[in-house]
This record gives structure tokens, sequence and C-alpha cells, in this order.
């Protein structure tokens, strides 16, 4: 035998059919379960012809690619080719992949973008409801994407892109809403028209965590008025520099196991112009090694506002740092799922892209929350796909009957009975 490589085993063709993604027909049966691909055909038009293709049948292999890791149109060709897979959720006739581009584009320009944004709402609720939570926490930021596009517009990174708005649940890491913008689009621009939003998709939103983007009379004023409890960044403008002169109360701030860090924290009554109440300043405070010309006290400063009463200093403290779990969401969302890169020159076919891919992560957490077993919850896409996804099966026909035969241990293949267990008994309703 001529030896192929430098290990002794040689390579050959099989036409047997085995796909290397098992897990996906997993994922696909959630998207079912979910009543996806319903939403879908209300919300998008039908094809003006007999022979077109409807919208789902562009946007279950683009979610098929973004979960299995895809990243480009191109990468739709291991969806094509994966025939086993395609045999087991359905997908029996594709368009080409040269179309996909192109549907991307006339839909976006035919209102897309809106309607896929309004199914990802309506997929959010309905997660939302069956996981039970009493009440929630609302993480609001705006994250840039980096595109050399034909419309994309400037960011405040002096880099052409784009800065959508995303809202998440805190308790259980749903996208709840989102609003793709242009790059030259301040984050602060429409805040209260997106926390509305936010409210009116869950109810049980009693709090607020953002960064100085929604330090806003407008946001302070209503979240009063709905008695949601806020910790927003504030701006370090001249009214607060002035109070924070008038601190006094300074402690060193512990850390959540009480052990001392390099800070020290005070407390300050604020009322921002054009707010109806007063509320909160927890100031944090820590030596600056370099000193400032205009800063003579040798100490940098950062402001929380907050009506949250019920909370000490530290506790605010250790409450809004936890908004940096929205920042791991979003990472999630732009390198886990493929969003940080866009796939067209338009913009309204971005933001159907962009939708798409919310989509996606919103469909595998709530295969984490629902389906999977509880240690599942806190694993990454990339750990998923690794660990799930990336398993191998070989399909058999039994006349009309299909049997996935997975290459995996006696644990894995009990895990894929329990999520399907799972699925079946899911109520509809």
């Amino acid at each position: 035998m001529i030896q192929q490589g430098i290990l002794p085993f040689k390579i050959e063709r099989t036409e047997e059919l085995i796909t290397p993604r098992s897990g996906l027909a997993l994922f696909a049966e959630v998207v079912r379960t979910l009543k996806v691909p319903g939403k879908i055909g209300e919300a998008f038009p039908r094809p003006g012809s007999n022979r077109g293709y409807q919208a789902w049948s562009y946007i279950e292999p683009l979610l098929l690619m973004l979960v299995g890791g895809g990243r480009h149109i191109e990468d739709l060709r291991e969806i094509r080719d994966d025939k086993p897979l395609r045999a087991l959720v359905g997908v029996r006739r594709m368009p080409s992949l040269s179309t996909f581009g192109d549907w991307l584009v006339r839909a976006g320009r035919k209102g897309g973008h809106r309607a896929m944004r309004e199914v990802d709402e309506e997929i959010a609720e309905a997660i939302v409801k069956r996981t039970g939570t009493a009440d929630y926490t609302l993480d609001v930021d705006a994250t840039v994407i980096e595109a050399e596009k034909k419309e994309a517009k400037m960011t405040y990174k002096r880099m052409p892109g784009y800065q959508p708005q995303l809202g998440y649940l805190a308790e259980n890491g749903i996208c709840l809403t989102h609003e793709f913008r242009q790059g030259n689009v301040p984050a602060q621009s429409g805040g209260l028209r997106f926390l509305k939003r936010c409210l009116r998709l869950c109810p049980r939103i009693k709090r607020l965590r953002s960064d100085s983007a929604f330090y806003q009379t407008t946001v302070v004023n209503w979240c009063e008025e709905k008695s949601i409890g806020f910790t927003i960044t504030a701006d370090q403008d001249v009214a607060v520099k002035e109070v924070i002169k008038t601190v006094r109360d300074w402690t060193p701030l512990l850390d959540e196991d009480g052990k001392p860090t390099d800070r020290e924290v005070g407390t300050a009554v604020h009322l921002m112009g054009g707010a109806k109440l007063p509320f909160r300043l927890v100031i944090q405070r820590w030596r600056d090694p370099q000193l400032k010309l205009f800063e003579p006290n040798g100490y940098r400063h950062y402001v929380v506002a907050t009506n949250r009463d019920e909370l000490s200093a530290a506790e605010v403290v250790g409450f809004h740092n936890k908004r940096g779990q929205v920042e791991n969401e979003i990472k999630e969302l732009k390198i886990g799922f493929g969003m940080e890169q866009m796939t067209s020159g338009e913009f309204r076919a971005n933001a159907l892209w962009f939708a798409l891919g919310v989509l996606a992560a919103n469909m595998v957490q709530a295969m984490k929350l629902l389906f999977l077993d509880p240690e599942w919850k806190s694993k990454t896409i990339a750990t998923l796909r690794w660990q799930f996804v990336e398993t191998a099966g070989r399909l058999v026909r039994h006349g009309r009957q299909l049997i996935l035969r997975l290459a995996a241990s006696a644990e894995k293949y009990l895990l894929f009975l329990r999520i399907r267990e799972r699925l079946m008994a899911f109520p509809l309703t």
C-alpha cells in the first residue's frame, strides 16, 4: 500500500449517508416546536409565482448554517451537501446558493428586516413566558460593527459601520428586541422609545441597567413612573462633578467576598435638570497614577445613578457591575454567531441578516433553557457545537422510517433521547 501521509491510515470516500452535525436535527425540532416556520410564513409575503421559494426556504438553511458555525453565505455549501441532515430536517429543495444574497437584498427592500425583528420579538416573548421567572432585569447596550460597505456611516470609533441597539434579559440571556442602526446614530438616540418597546414585550421588567447612553431625564422620569429600579452610569457633567465635591462619607469598597478593593465609595443626592424626583449617586473613587491639571485632587471617579434605595452603596456597585454580562451576550452574538461581519452593501439587507443572527442566538438559548440539561445553560455556542452539534450520525432508511444512528457515547445518546422526549412533551399552546 502506498502511504498517503505520516500516520498509518488511508483516506477513502464513501457514499454512506453520514452527517457530522446530528445536533442540528434536534435544533430544527426546537425551531418547529416554537412554531418559527409558521411565524415566518405570516410575517413575509408569499412568492409571486408557484415556482418561487417562500421566505422559510431561505431562512431555515441560514439558521442551520449560523448555528452550525458558518459565517458567510458561501458556507451554505456545507448545508447543501449534507444530504442526511437535509433529509432529517425536511429540507428537500434548497434555493441556489447564488440567490441567497439577492434574496436578502430583495426582502430587505420590501421591509423584511422589520418583519424579521417582529418574529424575533414574538419568539422572545414565547421563550420568556416558558421560563417562569417572577420579574426581570433589562440590560441595554449598543455595539459597533465595523463594515466597509457603501451605505455604512462613520461610527464614533472613526470607522465605517453600524451600531445596533440591543435589549437583553439578564436572568435568561434572551435578546428581547433590537434595533439595527447606522454607525452615526448616537447610542442615546430613541432611548425611551426602545425601553417602552422592551416593557411592552415583557411587562415583568422591574429593573434597568445601562451605560451613560440612557442617562437621560426622560428615561429617569419614565422609570419612576413605571416603578422600575434603575442603575445607570452617570455622565460626569459639571453638575455631577460639583456634587462629587460635596461627598464626605467615603468608605472602603469591599468586593462580594468582603475583601477590600483599591476603591472607596460614597453617596450623594442629585436632581437632574428636568427630573421629577431626585435620585442617589453612588460614586467610586480611586487614586489616579497620572495627575491632571484640572483634577488636582488626584482621584478618578465612576458614578452610578440609581433610585434603588433598598440597596447599600456597595450593593449598587455589585449589581451594576453585573451589566458586563450583556457585553458577553453581545460578544457571543457577534463572534459566536458571525454577526461581526455583514454580508451586503445595503443597509436593509444587513439589518435582515442581523435579525436572523439574533433569532439563531435566541433559539439556541431557548434550547439550553427549555430542553437541555441544566449544566448546559452556561455553555457558549462554541462549546455547544463541539460537545453536541458536531455529533456524527449515520442515516438509515427502513421503509418510510428514518433512523439516525449516532457515533457517540451512551451518555450523549441518552442526552439526545431526553431532548426529544422534552420536545414531545412541550405544551404547544
